[in-house]
């Protein structure tokens, strides 16, 4: 199933709005909820130590884009659900962080390659590569082994220096 509208903000319709908010905050803040439920019950009972919840956003949380206008505020909202479950799960030692990649090398990148290639050589981010999914997955590593101990609430980019704002 296709989530992106890739339509202009003005064409977007309730639809779309409704299929890509669903998908991109509703879903991961009921099953946040869920989660961080069992997460409490366990840690309680000393089954587990530590527990994370780790969110994938994307840079989209801060970078307008007119023709994807849904999946920003989705993302957007993501940030603000990260930091509202940090600080109500802090309590419980229940750390909780947003990863936010940018351009990243997959399925849902590749009709737009060839613009990016450019982009990418034209110095859109300081490290000028493709994101590889590995670089998530090691940002996902370094939380969950704990290297982060006295961290909650914190956006994490993965995305070759895409947030640093330049001249």
């Amino acid at each position: 199933m296709k989530l992106s509208t890739n339509s202009d903000l003005l064409d977007a319709t309730e639809a779309s709005w409704d299929r890509i908010l669903n998908t991109n905050l509703k879903g991961p803040y009921f099953l946040t909820q869920l989660v961080a439920r069992e997460m409490i019950r366990l840690k309680s009972a000393s089954v587990i130590q530590n527990p994370k919840i780790i969110n994938i956003s994307s840079v989209s949380a801060y970078a307008s884009s007119t023709n994807r206008g849904d999946y920003c505020v989705a993302k957007a909202g993501m940030t603000m659900m990260t930091r509202l479950f940090a600080d109500r799960l802090a309590e419980h030692g229940i750390g909780v962080f947003e990863l936010r990649p940018g351009v990243i090398e997959s399925d849902m990148t590749e009709p737009v390659r060839e613009k990016y290639d450019r982009l990418i050589a034209e110095g859109l981010t300081p490290i000028r590569r493709w994101g590889q999914p590995a670089d998530v997955g090691k940002a996902v590593a370094a939380i969950a082994q704990d290297f982060l101990p006295f961290s909650t609430g914190e956006v994490i980019n993965v995305d070759g220096g895409f947030h640093i704002r330049r001249l």
